[in-house]
């Protein structure tokens, strides 16, 4: 590693390459006050994503509406008014609906790694392969389990695990057209009833996909609304996959509890040997987590205090679900913190880990160590993980940033003096629990009472990237603002929590100051009623961990839906990724409209250059699933689509009551 080099050499093509006029433009496209306070810092000396951003404009709007097809060697074929068809006839509708279904069967793909990679290791652990791994979590096990359709009686904690994977793995590849075991009890029975309707029904996830790269082919479907349901199916295949993931994580790791911690730039310690683990799979970061409590004694004697892991996007919500591990920062902001100088190593396993940080890297110490086989960046440090040597990669990794530290010690460092006090752990357990000291009987109805009586307009859950074509950290801090004070409960998954955790939003101290009346005396209501086994008072938005753990938050949609005796679009509850940027983004939309949710994207996706294909996502969707997308970057404006959306339905829910109450009738299935 040649440290220095990449730094050099940005520094000096950028002062004799960038124009004047982009170098007016502003880079600072973020509120977070320590990635500001890095980023005036570096003044150009480091490339980042901020840069890159800037220097990018304009950006292509062939890209940017949908209309650029690449799926053939005879392109790239472009819709305008002089050529209104590709090269093979294609009209712009077609090529919309293959690139936005393409987008959805690659977000269903990586959150099938995830779930795949758990399923594989729980196999290799039940014949003895993978001594470092055990059930963590029986209760979970047996309640996953019961779900299923599976007998509990009589059975040890393996035989059962071993049942369940089974069908975790039939539900991954079979080829019948039986109902997937992860959709058909996860949600409520008119949706069921819905997907067979429109023949929707995902055969597996693995099977899924392939068909729709399939039908996406060149010279397959060019009908724009058999594309669409394609891809609604796939979604639907999305959601099994990421369902199964954070019922195994669970089993596995433990289900995650309230738990309270620190986020943002200042959680790093100079004096101790400093490690981020980054992506989205807990395999290793939580061995990591893990084994760095047991290698104290070999970071004193290089001289540091001990060892501190901290963590980035989806894999830093995982270790803090149930580590309570503090939270460095968020996507975007991922090669910041390395140039604070006082980061050691980076462990990255797969998704949403930049190039970039290796260059960055490069002007300091850093250790870049990737750990899987297919997520790799060259010149960065490589150290195979394997399921069956799970603690010794572990140790592997930390012995790399103690030797890093080692580099760094003595060294100045410069951390920007920034951290908020976070409290997480929400799983769907943790807030049953939470509303069961309230109504032991029924929990939810303590949460569907709220909006019955008007105290609360309803549910949102808060789901997404970053992305720099709006403010870093903005919308969504708008967002959460915006709906706390008019009174909506908030969950949140992802970067967004990310986002919370270290603007300050996810503590006691954040009610008090933006929540609405309605709000606040619900939460009050639930600190007092749990007061004796509640640590920290609960905070303004409840973390429910990581990407495939929007699972959870559509689990609490399902229990509102059987409370209340109805289908899920007649439920107050929205989505909204005021920052989405990846397929998974668009993948989760897609199964939240279809399961019923009215979602909001901050980010006008890549579909507004068919007329037809914008319109099945804003409107004809609604006609079909109940749910349907809005699109809005403004976060003010954003806050009141939202807020619309949960006034409507909690409205026809009154309306429809009311109705069945005077005329003696079943509640109305409609929306």
């Amino acid at each position: 590693m040649q440290s220095g080099v990449y730094c050099k050499i940005f520094k000096e093509v950028s002062k004799e390459s960038m124009s004047d006029e982009k170098k007016k433009v502003d880079n600072k496209r973020t509120i977070d006050p320590a990635a500001l306070t890095v980023l005036d810092r570096n003044d150009g000396q480091i490339e980042t994503a901020y840069d890159r951003y800037v220097k990018m404009q304009p950006q292509c709007n062939f890209g940017r509406t949908g209309v650029c097809c690449r799926i053939c060697l005879q392109g790239p074929c472009r819709i305008t008014r002089k050529s209104s068809k590709g090269i093979c006839g294609a009209h712009g509708y077609t090529i919309v609906a293959r690139n936005l279904v393409r987008a959805i069967a690659g977000g269903a793909g990586a959150h099938a790694d995830h779930s795949r990679h758990m399923i594989y290791t729980i196999s290799e652990m039940l014949e003895g392969k993978a001594p470092d791994y055990g059930i963590e979590d029986p209760d979970k096990l047996r309640r996953v389990a019961e779900r299923l359709g599976l007998s509990v009686d009589g059975k040890d904690d393996l035989e059962l695990l071993g049942e369940v994977l089974k069908l975790a793995e039939a539900d991954f590849s079979k080829m019948d057209s039986k109902p997937c075991k992860w959709l058909e009890t996860t949600v409520v029975e008119d949706r069921m009833k819905k997907f067979d309707d429109c023949n929707i029904q995902p055969r597996s996830v693995h099977t899924t996909i392939s068909e729709v790269m399939g039908q996406t082919h060149m010279g397959v479907d060019a009908d724009p609304v058999n594309l669409i349901f394609q891809g609604l199916k796939t979604a639907l295949a999305d959601y099994i996959g990421m369902h199964i993931a954070t019922d195994l994580s669970d089993i596995l790791f433990g289900t995650p509890q309230p738990v309270t911690t620190e986020a943002n730039f200042g959680v790093m310690d100079p004096d101790m040997v400093n490690i981020a683990v980054h992506g989205h799979n807990p395999l290793l970061s939580e061995m990591i987590v893990r084994v760095a409590r047991d290698m104290k004694a070999e970071a004193e004697a290089a001289g540091a205090k001990g060892i501190k892991c901290m963590g980035i996007c989806c894999t830093g919500n995982e270790v803090l679900m149930r580590q309570g591990v503090p939270v460095l920062t968020n996507f975007l902001s991922q090669e910041l913190p390395i140039m604070t100088g006082a980061l050691d190593a980076m462990v990255v396993d797969v998704q949403c880990i930049m190039p970039g940080i290796r260059a960055v890297a490069e002007c300091h110490h850093t250790r870049i160590i990737t750990t899987m086989s297919h997520s790799k960046i060259p010149g960065s440090y490589h150290i195979e993980f394997t399921e069956d040597r799970a603690v010794e990669k572990a140790r592997e990794v930390i012995s790399l940033a103690i030797e890093a530290f080692k580099e760094r010690k003595g060294k100045p460092v410069d951390i920007p003096e920034v951290k908020n006090k976070v409290t997480a752990g929400f799983s769907t357990e943790a807030l049953l629990d939470l509303f069961a000291a309230v109504n032991p009987d029924n929990p939810i109805k303590v949460l569907t009472d709220a909006i019955e009586s008007g105290q609360l307009r309803g549910v949102v859950l808060l789901a997404g990237c970053n992305n720099l074509r709006v403010i870093h950290d903005e919308s969504h801090s708008t967002v959460i603002k915006g709906l706390a004070q008019n009174n909506v409960f908030l969950v949140s998954t992802g970067c967004v929590a990310g986002t919370a955790a270290k603007m300050g939003l996810m503590n006691e101290e954040a009610v008090e100051k933006y929540a609405g009346e309605g709000l606040k005396s619900f939460i009050n209501m639930l600190n007092e009623a749990n007061k004796d086994k509640l640590k920290e008072k609960l905070p303004l938005v409840f973390h429910m961990g990581s990407c495939v753990d929007n699972s959870r938050a559509y689990n609490l949609m399902t229990l509102m839906a059987n409370q209340w005796g109805v289908d899920t679009p007649k439920v107050p509850y929205a989505a909204s990724a005021p920052e989405a940027m990846s397929e998974k983004a668009i993948s989760i939309g897609c199964w939240c409209v279809t399961l019923g949710m009215p979602t909001h994207v901050g980010v006008v996706p890549e579909v507004t250059g068919s007329a037809l294909v914008n319109g099945i996502a804003l409107q004809i969707a609604e006609d079909v699933y109940g749910g349907y997308f809005m699109w809005e970057e403004d976060p003010e404006k954003s806050v009141e689509k939202i807020l619309n959306a949960l006034d409507e339905r909690t409205w026809k829910l009154r309306v429809h009551k009311q109705a069945a109450e005077k005329y003696e009738t079943a509640l109305s299935a409609t929306w």
